[in-house]
């Protein structure tokens, strides 16, 4: 799931080397937290949401078909 995490958000920032993701397992869920550079922040949340959301649903879907939890994804600076 980390690898798919960066293939999509790597593309998309000025500071690929900043971006790192943090696995977070609980006993029902799974939340990754991917975290980027301050000034990539706004090209991976997108206007209005947009290519967060975009990001969001690619990972929600391969999740149900690889992961048995509910899988949620953050995103930090």
């Amino acid at each position: 799931m980390e690898q798919l995490i960066e293939a999509i958000v790597k593309p998309l920032v000025d500071f690929p080397e900043n971006v790192s993701i943090e696995r977070i397992e609980e006993e029902k869920s799974v939340t990754y937290r991917l975290k980027v550079h301050e000034k990539d922040i706004g090209k991976v949340i997108g206007k209005q949401g947009r290519v967060a959301k975009a990001i969001r649903t690619v990972v929600y879907a391969h999740a149900q078909t690889t992961e048995k939890k509910k899988v949620y994804l953050e995103i930090t600076d």
